[in-house]
């Protein structure tokens, strides 16, 4: 497995980097001070963090001015997707799932 590959799994392995992409998800474009808003950690956490997910290629930077934007990079998560679920037939696994779910409704 390439280094690459390996760093977008370690990346995604933490709660919170993938907090991090879900509010980049949810509003692209947002500054570091944005970003702390919504987390319950430090802003040096945070800016460990996002250190992280750009080594990975998963977080974009532009500077506009003095302001350090983030943007959500979803090319590796996408290329982990091609390479690692759709193998697994996702047809099947859909199915499997809506069986799951509709168990799981009827128990309820």
């Amino acid at each position: 497995m390439s280094e690459a590959v390996n760093d977008v799994f370690r990346a995604l392995a933490d709660p919170s980097r993938r907090a991090l992409l879900d509010a980049l998800f949810k509003r692209n474009g947002q500054t570091l001070g944005e970003l702390c808003d919504g987390m319950a950690m430090t802003r040096q956490a945070v800016t460990k963090h996002l250190a992280l997910l750009e080594d990975a290629n998963l977080v974009a930077v532009v500077w506009r001015g003095r302001e350090k934007l983030h943007y959500l990079n979803p090319v590796p998560i996408h290329e982990i997707s091609e390479r690692w679920i759709s193998k697994y037939e996702r047809g099947r696994l859909s199915a499997l799932s809506d069986l799951k779910k509709a168990l799981e409704s009827d128990d309820e």
